[in-house]
């Protein structure tokens, strides 16, 4: 066989409508024939000295093609004819099938078989005689999970069991700061046994942090009682004793001598300061305010 042979016999399937006459074991020899081929042209690339650009490398490689795409359109030529003749034979129709391959011949038989055997199928369910559906032992076409020999569905097709892991808990984002009060500070800053045990619980690592609660504001301060009289009027009690300030702060009366405006107490109160007034001050404050001249004791 050779590239011509192959040329003439796809032209002859051209002008047809037949199927013209080939040897059994054509497609057979047409393979040896690119075989030889593609080891000719191995061989003439041990030969040159550069095969990309050797003449006799691309006319070898240039016949293989033409020769694949030749066969390839025969075969397709062809196959189309056998369908033609094979549903004329399943209808017991007379039918010139000499000359096949035997690749052919082969798709030839099958095809026929296949066509009885639908036609006979269709035909029994027009009676009445066979299920409608897929001819294969009448199932439906259906599509269902594959099952074991008990009928019950195969680990492929089961249902995922459910997931015994619980939800992750929520985490905690790199933005969320982390409260580093311990018990000391929540009791006050005491230095007593429990602050201590509340500070060694957080170095070994507990990672429980308990909401800190918000500082207290401290009580809005009611406006000062109007200074006494120059001559030794009522003594004005102090913002604190007011309100029933806390008696663990020491405390001194006096009187002030100088406007000295608004200051914050070591009892954590506010106090408005103005000549004349008489006031109980802790004494951390009243002291200051005395060693300055800005206030004169009473006690």
């Amino acid at each position: 066989m050779n590239l011509d042979e192959l040329q003439s016999v796809q032209s002859r399937e051209r002008q047809t409508d037949q199927l013209q006459q080939l040897r059994a074991t054509f497609y057979e020899e047409a393979g040896q024939f690119v075989n030889q081929l593609r080891e000719e042209r191995d061989r003439a690339a041990d030969r040159a000295d550069d095969p990309f650009d050797s003449p006799e490398v691309n006319r070898l490689t240039d016949d293989i093609k033409t020769a694949e795409q030749t066969v390839e359109a025969i075969y397709e030529r062809r196959v189309g004819k056998i369908v033609k003749m094979a549903s004329l034979a399943a209808a017991d129709m007379p039918t010139e099938d000499d000359g096949l391959t035997q690749e052919e011949r082969h798709l030839f038989e099958t095809m026929v078989g296949a066509i009885k055997e639908n036609r006979q199928h269709v035909l029994d369910v027009i009676a009445g005689e066979a299920p409608t559906g897929a001819v294969d032992d009448g199932e439906s076409s259906t599509t269902q999970p594959p099952t074991d020999d008990a009928g019950t569905p195969t680990q492929d097709s089961a249902p995922a069991p459910p997931s015994d892991v619980a939800p992750d808990a929520p985490q905690r984002t790199a933005d969320e700061p982390t409260s580093s009060v311990d018990a000391a500070d929540l009791m006050g800053g005491g230095a007593d046994a429990s602050s201590g045990t509340d500070a060694q619980s957080d170095e070994d690592g507990d990672t429980t942090d308990a909401p800190t609660p918000p500082p207290e504001e401290p009580a809005p301060q009611r406006p000062p009682d109007e200074a006494a009289a120059a001559a030794g009027g009522d003594e004005t009690p102090a913002t604190g004793d007011r309100d029933g300030g806390t008696d663990d702060v020491a405390r001194k009366t006096v009187r002030i001598t100088d406007d000295v405006g608004e200051i914050f107490g070591v009892d954590q109160r506010e106090y408005d300061l103005s000549t004349d007034d008489v006031v109980t001050l802790p004494a951390d404050n009243a002291d200051p305010l005395v060693e300055r001249d800005a206030a004169e004791p009473l006690e």
